[in-house]
């Protein structure tokens, strides 16, 4: 199987006049576990682009579906996935499963690609003295960006769908964001851009900040005061893990965040997206 998963069920479209907005929910979909419900709340935010993160492509968890092209023909869309790890405990050698991203739009994506991230943690790795069972979550693979333009007419948008290291500390984490950043970096000038996604950790302070500063790149939801993954223990607190950032000629609007909706471990975010 190739990294990169790709398929086209969006009707054709030709429209995109001036002042024209885009429609974007950014989401954790925990696996695709709740489908239908996942399902039913996209829909009904009638996005025209979503960045979703932990999306399962036959796994036993999720009845061996490729979750991203059940959504891509539920809501009409074209989508591209890319392969994260390799879930050991939920495939075989003969029918293997991935976990990754998936990336959809209602126009055409292209020039798909993956950022392996160079720093990963060695956490996932199968080790001989661990049951291949579900509780320990061995896996072959590691950390991406799924890098996919959207096709616009007469506009192209980079969307950079990140979901950055679970484990080790936030230095990991620090790291696999800076090589995306550098890598919107090397972009054409005036071409617009999109990073989302699962972050584990807060960028609003501390070096993250200070690596979005000398960028121009700005947060959909403004700094902080809010959390998009509630506690998940009883002494726990929630965080502010999921993020979106907007660069170039793009005015976002509309930021907000669904803690009403339980599908996943995480909220969704939506917001709208306006060529400046």
């Amino acid at each position: 199987m190739t990294d990169i998963v790709a398929g086209n069920f969006a009707p054709w479209r030709w429209q995109f006049g001036p002042g024209r907005t885009i429609r974007v929910v950014n989401w954790n979909i925990d696996r695709g576990l709740r489908l239908s419900e996942i399902t039913e709340f996209l829909a009904s935010q009638h996005a025209d682009l979503l960045t979703l993160q932990e999306v399962d492509l036959n796994a036993k968890r999720t009845r061996g579906l490729n979750v991203a092209e059940e959504l891509a023909r539920k809501l009409g869309m074209n989508y591209v996935f890319g392969r994260e790890f390799e879930e050991l405990t939920q495939g075989s050698r003969t029918s293997p499963a991935y976990h990754g991203q998936a990336t959809l739009s209602r126009w055409r994506l292209k020039n798909s690609r993956l950022i392996r991230f160079q720093s990963q943690s060695g956490f996932w790795r199968p080790r001989w003295f661990l049951p291949r069972t579900e509780p320990f979550q061995e896996r072959l693979g590691g950390r991406i960006a799924l890098v996919t333009e959207v096709d616009l007419p007469g506009l192209v948008v980079i969307v950079y769908n990140l979901h950055l290291e679970s484990r080790g500390n936030d230095d990991l984490r620090l790291a696999q964001f800076e090589e995306v950043l550098t890598d919107a970096s090397t972009r054409r000038p005036g071409v617009p851009a999109l990073v989302a996604g699962d972050l584990n950790f807060d960028i609003s302070a501390g070096p993250a900040d200070a690596l979005i500063h000398g960028t121009d790149f700005r947060s959909v939801l403004g700094q902080s005061g809010f959390f998009t993954r509630p506690a998940r223990k009883l002494f726990g607190s929630p965080r502010a893990i999921d993020w979106a950032l907007v660069s170039g000629p793009l005015e976002a609007t509309q930021g907000q965040i669904h803690a009403n909706v339980n599908a996943s471990d995480h909220y969704p975010i939506t917001f709208a997206l306006r060529l400046s």
